[in-house]
């Protein structure tokens, strides 16, 4: 994970700020992500139950039932977070981790009563403005920096809460006013590091060793009301899309989604709670990690073609857009009374060029030319970008995709194709076996099932994938009827046979 390159000091420090400014995009679209959602008006029953991820409560609200499953989920509300990753670092190396959340703000909007008095009310309009009471929330963040060596003699913790506090503004006309509320979050971060001995590990020549860090986040607090209040009182007290960026000098991060060979059983041991780190920057390199409460690949980025933030990293840009333009002049009314945020949304769609509309309208990145002749076709890519075998140059044919007779001379329930060595076709024994790169992530919690496959699909591409219905599973009969089943590339399968049962056309017994 290291090339054993010394650098400077100065350029340490700056390539570790460059990392985190490559993450600071994405990490930005994990903090509002679900902050409010399309069509981002109060009213809209999604935006009634808000805050779905990295939420952070008092432990006596969070453990009211009893102990909260341990889990990856960040959409589960708990009472604390925890990252564990491994980094190979030099002596005299420095870690700076960054905690980052939001805090609930309450916006009660309040009506003069014309004695000097306000009384609390749902909505109130000035002239052409309307002004809603809604929960909007503020970012924070806590700085931890901190040497290697001081973490390996014991933990080192850090206060990461906010204050509370309050906000007055006057509305025009003497109507009423806004009135912004926090309550005090209390919160802690607990860092610690240990190396990693055993037979196989020791210093590598370059000076580094092999580092386990872990990074939880707490949350200390109370409840005035007690554990029996309501989420949305809880919520107030809360940290919300609580999520981790870490970088240093002297250090390189390996990755736990594929680790080095020599750091496989490391990368298992690893024991990450309601959050999911991955590295961060550009591919190739360990500068950063991300601990998100949302899963994420290695090195995960926004697409260049985005406008901005729409509070929805997992949904098409265009169609967010388009849908939002097409909301009445009374729905946008709405939606820019309800927040700041969708105010500005409202704003950047509907001054939005063509040209930029048209870069949103089918970006391609993975496509390759089918070649015309594949005596003189070039050598395919030594690498697909997520992981798949490079497809033979002519495997395709001739006649491009989008045209008619693109697909002729396909069969997915009579083609086959070869794994490990063995034809695996309609019908075929496999055992599971997801990718780390490129994998769904409901597939990783198949792995080691066994299955068969039910057709083979050929996509535009020219990479294939197997359609498959899991052996344990008892719908797997009505799935197969339906059509509905589960996709995996050739690579992530391992055939159990080389013959399929005659005995049946699916290859069941």
């Amino acid at each position: 994970m290291v090339d054993g390159t010394a650098r400077s000091g100065c350029a340490a420090l700056a390539s570790r700020d460059e990392a985190l400014q490559r993450l600071r995009t994405v990490a930005d679209a994990v903090l509002y992500e679900g902050y409010l959602l399309y069509p981002y008006r109060r009213s809209s029953p999604k935006n009634r139950v808000r805050w779905q991820f990295g939420v952070l409560t008092p432990r006596e609200w969070a453990e009211a039932d009893g102990p909260v499953p341990p889990g990856v989920s960040g959409s589960v509300d708990s009472w604390y977070q925890q990252t564990e990753c491994l980094l190979r670092a030099s002596g005299d190396a420095r870690l700076r981790v960054t905690v980052r959340y939001l805090q609930l703000q309450r916006k009660q909007v309040e009506q003069s009563t014309g004695d000097g008095r306000h009384r609390p009310v749902e909505a109130l309009r000035t002239g052409t403005d309307v002004h809603l009471t809604f929960d909007e929330a503020v970012p924070r963040e806590a700085e931890i920096d901190v040497p290697l060596a001081r973490l390996l003699k014991g933990p080192h913790r850090t206060t990461v809460g906010s204050p509370g506090g309050a906000g007055t503004e006057q509305l025009g006309g003497g109507a009423g006013r806004v009135v912004r509320r926090r309550d005090p979050v209390h919160a802690v971060t607990t860092v610690r590091a240990e190396r990693i001995r055993d037979g196989r590990i020791r210093d590598d020549d370059d000076g580094t060793a092999l580092y386990r860090l872990r990074v939880r986040t707490e949350n200390t607090g109370s409840l005035p009301g007690g554990a029996g209040v309501p989420r949305a009182e809880a919520l107030r007290h809360a940290l919300m899309a609580t999520h981790t960026l870490i970088c240093g000098t002297g250090v390189e991060f390996g990755s736990l989604i594929e680790p080095a060979e020599a750091d496989e059983e490391h990368a298992r041991g690893c024991r990450n709670l309601f959050a999911f780190p991955v590295l961060g920057g550009e591919p190739g390199h360990g500068d950063a990690v991300l601990s998100s409460p949302i899963i994420l690949p290695d090195h995960p980025q926004v697409a260049p073609e985005s406008p901005g933030d729409l509070h929805d990293a997992a949904e098409i840009d265009e169609i967010l857009s388009l849908r939002t333009l097409l909301l009445t002049d009374e729905e946008k009314r709405e939606a820019r009374a309800t927040d700041p945020r969708a105010a500005d949304i409202l704003d950047r769609v509907e001054n939005m060029p063509p040209e930029m509309f048209a870069r949103l309208h089918g970006a391609i990145r993975s496509l390759r030319p089918a070649p015309r002749d594949a005596a003189t076709a070039p050598p395919p890519p030594a690498e697909d970008p997520f992981g798949a075998p490079p497809v033979a140059a002519g495997a395709r044919g001739m006649v491009p995709w989008w045209q008619e007779g693109g697909d002729e001379g396909l069969s997915p329930t009579t083609d086959s194709v070869t794994v490990d060595g063995v034809p695996v076709a309609a019908g075929s024994a496999v055992r599971l076996r997801p990718a780390g790169r490129g994998a769904d992530a409901q597939d990783m919690f198949l792995a080691g099932r066994t299955a068969r496959v039910a057709a083979v699909f050929h996509d535009v591409d020219g990479s294939e994938h197997l359609a498959v219905t899991l052996d344990d599973d008892p719908a797997a009969e009505l799935n197969a009827w339906y059509g509905r089943y589960f996709y995996f590339r050739p690579h992530e399968l391992q055939p159990l046979a080389a013959a399929v049962d005659e005995g049946a056309p699916d290859g069941r017994p």
